[in-house]
């Protein structure tokens, strides 16, 4: 079971108002966990992405149905399943002339970018290029970061100096550098590790909807393997519910104006049929990775994005979960909102795993997971 390991001098620090306290506390926790330099050189790349590269209902295991088909049959005047995007990918250097093999535990992330992941204490460098034609850049949550490392586009009173981070322009490289200090890491009442995301902030609507978003996982002090993963975790998965608006995405006029017979940005059909309810990145059950043993210590990380209708509930059949103490099998989650999920899976299976909302299950927003024996 996973839970929160006491560490000698990596204890957390009691929440207070006083800020002298905070700074000695602050203070204390830097000098406890020194922490280590993390450096990732990750780019926005244009791509063409398929939410469906099976091209079928892998939860039914048929070709898709008419109600399917309003998301992913092209046509002349349909996108279909295939759109240009904008997506974080890394690279071994920065050169950024070779891209960094995606490991096999994290093939589930599917548009998601790289997991950065790090240890309360540490240092993590960003080297960031921007290889689409439109401005980009990458804002962090929860970690600290200066004014120079924001990577948020917006009348904020800096200086020209403190600028560059917010908009990197196509074609041009800015290097961000984010502290991870105590109140970064996971709290109290949660296990060895928490998750938070990163995304880029230039038009956040439009960038997001175009697939620049990405999770970073940073673990409690001393309790940290030298990747700065979990020690008392054997499975990390991340999942992202969200329906990817593609009429709100800086590619809308390049993905439309390719088709044979382009609709008008008002047709209200056209406009439904741009709603992607993805996992990931992916629709009606080809989201593929989520695999697990029985009986291993899984930690899920649990985010959405996008807009009103980003309502979700993810539902996890055949076992449960904790979540803050709680026991569940289903969790809630709101735009911009992150949970993290501990499962020790003892049911075997391939289970399904989808939001519980019942028009984004109709739209595809569908998944499994499997368990071996």
């Amino acid at each position: 079971m996973v839970g929160v390991v006491a560490l000698a001098g990596c204890t957390g620090t009691s929440l207070t108002t006083d800020p002298e306290a905070r700074h000695e506390g602050a203070a204390r926790a830097s000098s406890e966990c020194p922490g280590t330099s993390r450096t990732y050189y990750i780019a926005a790349d244009e791509v063409a992405w398929d939410y469906a590269p099976s091209g079928q209902n892998l939860i039914t295991g048929e070709p898709f149905d008419a109600a399917a088909d309003v998301f992913v049959k092209a046509g002349s005047d349909r996108i279909g399943h295939v759109y240009m995007k904008s997506l974080y990918r890394e690279y071994t250097d920065g050169t950024f002339t070779a891209l960094k093999e995606r490991p096999e535990e994290w093939q589930h992330l599917g548009a998601l970018g790289p997991a950065i992941e790090a240890e309360v204490g540490d240092t993590i460098t960003v080297v960031f290029k921007n290889n689409t034609r439109f401005g980009a850049s990458v804002h962090p949550h929860g970690v600290f970061y200066t004014k120079a490392s924001e990577g948020a586009l917006y009348d904020d009173d800096t200086d020209q100096a403190s600028k560059g981070d917010d908009s990197v322009a196509s074609g041009t490289t800015y290097t961000y550098e984010w502290k991870v200090p105590e109140r970064a890491g996971p709290g109290p009442m949660e296990g060895s590790s928490t998750m938070w995301m990163y995304h880029s902030h230039v038009d956040e609507a439009g960038d997001t909807n175009a697939g620049l978003t990405g999770p970073m996982i940073v673990t409690r002090c001393g309790q940290a393997k030298p990747d700065g993963s979990p020690i008392d975790v054997d499975r990390q998965l991340v999942v992202d519910y969200n329906v990817i608006d593609e009429n709100a995405s800086v590619w809308i006029e390049t993905n439309r104006t390719a088709l044979a017979d382009p609709p008008d940005v008002t047709d209200e059909e056209f406009y439904e049929s741009n709603l992607m309810h993805s996992i990931n990145g992916y629709v009606f059950g080809n989201l593929a990775g989520l695999t697990m043993k029985q009986g291993e210590r899984v930690r899920w990380y649990v985010m959405a994005m996008g807009t009103e209708v980003d309502l979700h509930t993810p539902h996890w059949h055949g076992n449960t979960v904790l979540v803050g103490g709680m026991r569940q099998d289903v969790v809630s989650v709101l735009p911009a909102e992150m949970l993290t999920a501990d499962m020790v899976p003892d049911n075997p299976g391939v289970w399904f795993f989808h939001c519980h909302v019942n028009d984004h299950i109709l739209a595809g927003m569908t998944a499994t997971y499997t368990v071996t024996p």
